[in-house]
């Protein structure tokens, strides 16, 4: 048991794999399994866990205070963005008294 590094070309992510060799008596020959540890740090080359689908939470994730929870109904989206043409549209007001003095 080993763990290996493979890198994503198209995404240039690096994941971890824990590699497990077996013999296959059928094919007779080596053969192996590998289980996703996680997506590796560039920086500090930590291995951060993850489920393998693209999501950003894993079981080890802690959600922090500026993180976005995407609507999961389309009610909840229809809400979300009209909050946000509110939310611009206070913002363009802000921003042309602002500019206007």
């Amino acid at each position: 048991m080993g763990i290996i590094y493979q890198t994503d070309k198209r995404s240039g992510i690096t994941y971890a794999y824990e590699n497990q060799s077996f013999w296959d008596p059928e094919l007779k020959r080596s053969r192996s399994k590998r289980k996703l540890i996680g997506r590796v740090d560039p920086e500090t080359r930590e291995i951060v866990p993850t489920d393998g689908r693209c999501k950003k939470r894993s079981p080890s994730y802690v959600p922090g205070t500026d993180d976005y929870e995407m609507p999961k109904t389309m009610k909840e989206l229809k809400a979300e963005v009209l909050r946000l043409l509110k939310e611009n549209k206070a913002l363009k007001e802000q921003l042309e008294k602002l500019t206007s003095k």
